[in-house]
Order: structure tokens, then C-alpha cells, then sequence
């Protein structure tokens, strides 16, 4: 019966599927069945001959085989490796080459034999690439093809670098990378002019000859294109969808990956549900959506068409449960942020006592608080609350060279204009110049140049929240160490950061406090920033009684926004509001019009942010609520 029913709950999966409660344990999983892999091949007096990936997600899994190398005595003399791409052109020196990438989280810490490396190499001649790739192919035939084949899975679909237009028979080429993927890449290369447009990969047809193959996917973010290649019809738009014709293919996804499969995100379709009132919430807005009518015109058949039979028999009539569904939306309303003094807040999402409370808006970095809640910062202050914003980090990697330059010269002007002398000042803005004139893409910059670029941040964020209207001693600006290393990838979290967000907030005693709540990337300064914030409340709750009655509020904005059905507090903002707020956001001068990390989305930050607080205001509105020009939108956090 239990295999029935999972049979029943993954009908609409075309491919084996098995989810793990995080990556790590996910990494651990595949690392012990490489390592069982390997042994077996050694019994037999032969050699594993390996497909590996690159990219954050197989880097714990590589981690984890290190370990049992160092530990436990697992060989890789006997191991052969072919690596799935590489960039093209690309040094094997550089930092964003896939062989430094290999070296660094692999073959520099095992007994894997030179000579058994094979990576695609960056650095041929274009008119040489051709030979190459056939005999990169060759030798892999030679040894009787792939025993294993490691993959992720790119936004656009892509496995290795086989984007979108692949041909399923396609094998080992040169090819042109998709611009999703490029940027993607961008915040390696220091941008996505200096990523390559093209790269070496494995084909298609060449992965699907691995006896065994794995593709692992992580975190929330990957939960569109992993539905897709799961789920979705075989398409050369999606070339993950061929691994669907493999019957040696096996997912492996964490619960954030695998969040929008069927059997996970609208549950009611495959099998019968435990109705909470959160699951009833979801399932008719969904439904609402579906058909296209506000909710409380929903009808029994839309129930009944729509796989929610079981929950209107359950507790129907359903138009009590529309009702119910609808005053639960209402509910989450309010242009009291803070709570509304002296009212009723039985049915609010926050508090009315105390009247005038203490928030702390945290920022991981400098203009979030703007983007993501800047009508609800401007709120907060216009009804008297003593409001505080923190910018965990200074932002200083997302500055462009040229913007330091213009403020040095600024500085030198400036100097020379009230009688200073300048020239030690002008023998730094020629370093600088000099530095930049020969910096390589993603080069750490000089330590006089990454000032610069905190000192701009900072101006901004302080003219921000200054225009909220914030005293000056009400901005904190914790530039927390782990994100001091000049680079993209930044430091683990350490002791002093924990502590210098324990301190502020052992200062501040808040009542409320506003966090980034954007964890789709698990490698992201958003959820790093959050864990600090957690794990310095969790210490103080143990001694610290004003933790008790504190609120943590989540917010998003900048590049997603949560779910209808997850909102708790939705605050309206009229036009001169959403105007106010664009306002807010103009400050930050350096983040306008070409951002250094704009992501996948063309449109500047304040765009960004207004577009989604509409589509905000235009769910509510679908859902048969009041229309207002624009909403923020958050989610309270139980710690």
C-alpha cells in the first residue's frame, strides 16, 4: 500500500527522485556512493572512471570525499576524471578556470594520478577546438565510457553547458553560452562583460552514456527548473528534460529544490491531504488563480474540478470556507506596521502595546531596507516609533572602479580648494588609477580602493535612511567581518560577528525587528546575514527577558516576494508613498541605472521593487480585496 501511494504522489515525475532535508546531507549521500563506486572498482583490480561537475553545488560532496581520503583511507590512484566543461578562453591559471576550481576543492587534497585528469582546455586556438573535443571523446571510449557522471542543473535547464537548442546526440563541442547563464556567472568574473561567451562542454549524448548518472540540485532557487526538467513535456528548450529517456538517472534534490514538484507544492492534486488551516489557505488562493475569480465566488464544482473535493466534504459548505479564507486574508492587512494603538488586535498581525515600540531594521546590504521595505520604514517613523537600521556589511565589492575615481577627485578638489595639501592624497588616486588600468576580472582590490567603495555605500545608506527620516544615531553600520575578504566568495561566519549583533541589539532592547528573508540562494549574503541575527537571539534569549516579547518580521522585495498565501502582514502604500520610497532608494547613486550584480533582471532596483509591490496589491486585489497602488509584504519568523 505504501508503495502505491508514493507511486500515486509522484505520477507526475517522470525520473526517480529522492529529496533530502539540506544539501549537506544530500552531499554526504553522493559522496559515500562514489566512494562504494571506487572500492568496487578496485576489488575488481580496475578503474572508476568518473564525469565531474562544477559550481557550487558538488562542492560539498568533493569536500566530503577529501575527508574520506584524509580519514579513511579512500584511494583515487586508480580513479580517472573527466570534467563535464570548461570556459573558452580560458587560462588554467585563472581564478574562475575550472581546472583552479578542480585543483582547489579536489585533486589538491587527494592521491589522484596528474596524467588521470582530463578538463577541457581553455587555451587552445579556436581552429584546434574541433580536434580536441573528438578526441576528448575518444578517450573516454577508450576506457570503456563513464561508470558515473556528476551534474547540476543551470536556470535555463542546462547540464554541463548544453543550453537550451541542444541536440540529444550532441557530443563534446564548443559552444555559446546562453545569457541567463552568463549571468549567473557575473559576480565570478566581476561582472558579466568579462565572462566568456563560450565554453567547451561534454554533450549531451556523452552524459547519457554514464552507466550511472546524478544530478543534484539545491536550494529554492533551483525549484523552477528542476520541476521543469522533472515534470515537463521532453523539450530541447530544457535539455535536462532528455535525462528523463535515461533509465540509470537519479535526482537529487534538497527540500528547497524540490518545493514546486506537484507532490509539494499542490499537494491535493495527487493524493489526500491533512487540511491545516495554512495548506487550506494555499489551496484556494490557488484555486482562485486557477479559475480566475476572487474567492468568494469560488464555487463546489471549481473544488471538485480542481482535485479539492476531500477539503470541501471535509469542512464545507464551501463558501464557509471561502469566507474563512478571505477574512484570514483581510486579517493581514494594516497600515500600522508597529501595531495601531488603542485598537482591537485580535485580528491584526501586530501587537498594539506597547504603542510606540522599538524596531531594528536589519539591512545585509546597504540599500535593502529601501528597496525591500522602504514604505514601511518611512511608516514606522511617520508614526512615531524609535526606529533603528543596521547595514550588516558595507556592500563594498558592488561599486564600479570608475565611481571611486570620481570621488577622490572629488576629495583632491575639494582639498585643494580649502588650502590642504594634496599630494599624498594624489599619489593614492594614481595607485588607484594604475591598479584599475591593469586589474584582472574579479581581482581583489587594493585596500584603499575597497575603502572607497564602503565610504560610497555608506553616504548613500546614510542619505537613506536619513530621508526616512532617521537621526543620525539611529544608523548602524556593523560591517560585520565575514564579508571583508574583498572577494565574491566571502569568509564563514565567525564569533565577532555574532557578538557585534548581539551588542546592538542588547543596546536597542527592539520590540520588532525587520530581517532579509530571501534564502533562495543558500550561499547568499541574505540568508548568511539571517543566521547571524538568529543565532546572536537565540544566545540572548537564555538571559535577556525583553527577547521574549520580541517580533522578527522577514521581508523581500529586492528579487522575489513571498507567496499570497504566505503573507502575514501586508502594509498598503499609497501613490505619494510608493513615490517616497522611490525616493529613498534614489539615494543610493552607485546601485541606480547598471548595478555591479544586477542578476537576471534588466530592470533598476527601484523598478524592480515597485513593479513587485503592484503585483502585490494586484494578487490582493484578484483575490476580491481593496485595491492600493502598491504593497510590502512580510512573514513572521517563530524562533
Amino acid at each position: 500500500m505504501a508503495r502505491l501511494n508514493l507511486l500515486e504522489e509522484t505520477r507526475f515525475e517522470k525520473l526517480p527522485v529522492t529529496i533530502y532535508p539540506d544539501a549537506k546531507t544530500a552531499s554526504v549521500v553522493v559522496a559515500q556512493r562514489i566512494a562504494k563506486l571506487i572500492r568496487s572498482k578496485q576489488a575488481e583490480g580496475g578503474k572508476a572512471v568518473l564525469g565531474l561537475a562544477t559550481g557550487v553545488t558538488p562542492i560539498a560532496v568533493y569536500k566530503e570525499l577529501v575527508r574520506m581520503h584524509q580519514q579513511e583511507g579512500l584511494s583515487f590512484k586508480d580513479v580517472i576524471t573527466f570534467n563535464l566543461d570548461e570556459y573558452f578562453p580560458m587560462q588554467a591559471s585563472s581564478a574562475q578556470s575550472y581546472v583552479t576550481f578542480m585543483h582547489e576543492n579536489l585533486f589538491d587534497h587527494i592521491d589522484i594520478a596528474p596524467e588521470n585528469i582530463h578538463i577541457p582546455d581553455g587555451t587552445l586556438p579556436q581552429d584546434a577546438v574541433a580536434a580536441f573535443c573528438l578526441n576528448y571523446e575518444k578517450q573516454i571510449e577508450d576506457l570503456g565510457g563513464l561508470d558515473f557522471q556528476l551534474l547540476g542543473i543551470g536556470r535555463t535547464g542546462h547540464i554541463g553547458f548544453n543550453e537550451p537548442g541542444s541536440a540529444p546526440n550532441s557530443g563534446t563541442r564548443l559552444v555559446t553560452l546562453d545569457n541567463l547563464t552568463r549571468s549567473d556567472a557575473s559576480r565570478d568574473f566581476g561582472g558579466k562583460e568579462n565572462v566568456p561567451t563560450k565554453a567547451i562542454t561534454m554533450g549531451i549524448g556523452t552524459i547519457f552514456k554514464a552507466r550511472e548518472i546524478i544530478l543534484m540540485a539545491w536550494s529554492a532557487k533551483k525549484a523552477p527548473i528542476v520541476k521543469k526538467a522533472v515534470e515537463g513535456e521532453i523539450s530541447g528548450d530544457v535539455p535536462a528534460t532528455y535525462l528523463q529517456l535515461s533509465d540509470h538517472v537519479e535526482f537529487i534534490l534538497d527540500e528547497g529544490a524540490a518545493s514546486e514538484l506537484t507532490r509539494f507544492y499542490t499537494p491535493w492534486l495527487v493524493k489526500d491531504c491533512i487540511w491545516s488551516a495554512q495548506l487550506t489557505k494555499k489551496a484556494v488562493i490557488w484555486l482562485a488563480g486557477e479559475v480566475k475569480k476572487p474567492v468568494l465566488k469560488l464555487t463546489e464544482e471549481d473544488y471538485n474540478n480542481h482535485g479539492m473535493a476531500q477539503l470541501a466534504v471535509e469542512q464545507g459548505p464551501v463558501y464557509n470556507i471561502n469566507i474563512d479564507i478571505f477574512n484570514k486574508i483581510q486579517h493581514t492587512i494594516t497600515g500600522w506596521p508597529g501595531g495601531k494603538p488603542n485598537a482591537d488586535d485580535s485580528q491584526r498581525p501586530e501587537r498594539a502595546e506597547p504603542a510606540k515600540k522599538r524596531s531594528v531594521i536589519f539591512s545585509p546590504h546597504p540599500d535593502d531596507d529601501v528597496i525591500s521595505m522602504g514604505g514601511t520604514f518611512i511608516r514606522l517613523v511617520d508614526q512615531g516609533h524609535e526606529v533603528h537600521v543596521a547595514y550588516q556589511t558595507s556592500g563594498n565589492t558592488a561599486v564600479w572602479d570608475d565611481e571611486v575615481l570620481r570621488y577622490v577627485e572629488f576629495a583632491i578638489d575639494f582639498d585643494e580648494s580649502i588650502g590642504k595639501d594634496v599630494t599624498q592624497l594624489k599619489g593614492i588616486y594614481d595607485n588607484m588609477r594604475e591598479f584599475i588600468k591593469h586589474k584582472r576580472p574579479n581581482q581583489v582590490d587594493s585596500q584603499e580602493i575597497r575603502n572607497v567603495k564602503g565610504f560610497i555605500r555608506k553616504a548613500e545608506a546614510i542619505a537613506g535612511a536619513r530621508y526616512a527620516g532617521l537621526p543620525d544615531s539611529n544608523i548602524h553600520f556593523m560591517a560585520l567581518p565575514f564579508y571583508e575578504t574583498g572577494k565574491t566568495q566571502k569568509n564563514a561566519v565567525g564569533e565577532e560577528d555574532v557578538q557585534l549583533t548581539m551588542e546592538l541589539l542588547q543596546k536597542v532592547k527592539p520590540h520588532q525587528i525587520f530581517a532579509a528573508g530571501d534564502f533562495a540562494d543558500p550561499h547568499g549574503t541574505h540568508v548568511v546575514a539571517f543566521n547571524i541575527i538568529l543565532t546572536a537571539l537565540q544566545r540572548l534569549k537564555a538571559t535577556e527577558k525583553w527577547v521574549e516579547d520580541c517580533w522578527l518580521w522577514l521581508y523581500r522585495g529586492a528579487w522575489h516576494e513571498f507567496e499570497t498565501s504566505e503573507i502575514e502582514m501586508a502594509v498598503p502604500l499609497s501613490p505619494q508613498e510608493v513615490i517616497r520610497k522611490r525616493q529613498a532608494i534614489f539615494k543610493h547613486q552607485s546601485q541606480k541605472d547598471t548595478p555591479v550584480f544586477p542578476g537576471d533582471d534588466a530592470r533598476e532596483f527601484w523598478v524592480r521593487a515597485e513593479d513587485r509591490n503592484r503585483e502585490t496589491a494586484n494578487c490582493y486585489n484578484e483575490l476580491g480585496l481593496a485595491e492600493y497602488a502598491a504593497m510590502e509584504a512580510f512573514v513572521r519568523y517563530k524562533f
